[in-house]
């Protein structure tokens, strides 16, 4: 059978699972858009506001502003754009721009678990929707005949459709929502390893202005692991790592 057919055999929860398709389809394209956008660039723009900050706190800030099309930019750029903050002040613009914006790169993970659950829930309703129609049009008195079989095996291979079909784009759904959570673990760690060395320059620069004991210690090159995404909310990502003054 060809696609449509196939579609009208599946009966009526067909129509659920189409609707379930197209938004993730639609939710799918969108993220791979935005990630094709800022995957490339985000550590290229990290490296060069750090660099900036160790000789010149007002290129790096120029730097970060210049690059708030990214979520890199806008993350670094939040505390740079404050007017010699206390250092407090400025982990706290770094922590509040890092849930922003890891809560916008999650965007579309709800829809993708809706559809992830409700399809093959929908998938099955319809086979068993199917079955109670094949079954309920079968008479006593066919029972043995081949007619009987052959209709009895025809429904119910029509009603398995649509259970096929909502584990289909529910196995869709999953793989594509592993691979953007992914991304999304990425981006975490990149924050908060930036943020850290970004804190701890500017920590070394204001013990310097303002006649201190200089900020013993230097910037992590590999941050301790975190924990996934998935079980844990984006506010305590970046806030649980940083360094204490």
């Amino acid at each position: 059978m060809n696609i449509p057919e196939l579609f009208a055999s599946g009966g009526i929860a067909m129509w659920p699972l189409l609707l379930l398709s197209i938004l993730a389809v639609g939710t799918i394209l969108e993220r791979i858009w935005f990630w094709s956008r800022i995957l490339t660039r985000e550590r290229e723009v990290s490296g060069r506001v750090l660099e900036a900050a160790r000789r010149d706190w007002a290129a790096a800030a120029a730097i970060a502003y210049r690059s708030e099309g990214l979520p890199m930019g806008r993350f670094l750029s939040a505390p740079l754009k404050l007017q010699s903050p206390d250092p407090e002040v400025f982990r706290l613009a770094l922590e509040t721009s890092a849930n922003e914006e890891l809560v916008t790169m999650s965007r579309g993970d709800k829809i993708l678990e809706a559809v992830i659950g409700l399809a093959p829930q929908l998938g099955l309703l319809g086979t068993v929707l199917g079955l109670i129609n094949s079954l309920g049009s079968l008479r006593l008195s066919d029972l043995g005949s081949g007619d009987a079989a052959a209709g009895t095996s025809l429904g119910i291979r029509e009603a398995l459709i649509s259970t096929a079909a909502g584990l289909i784009i529910a196995i869709i759904a999953m793989a594509f929502y592993r691979l953007f959570q992914g991304f999304v673990f990425g981006q975490a760690k990149m924050f908060r390893q930036a943020g850290s060395e970004l804190e701890l320059l500017y920590r070394q620069s204001w013990a310097r202005d303002h006649g201190l004991p200089p900020v013993a210690g230097a910037a992590p090159e590999t941050p301790p692991p975190l924990s996934d995404p998935t079980s844990a909310s984006p506010s305590g990502i970046l806030s649980t790592e940083m360094p204490s003054p």
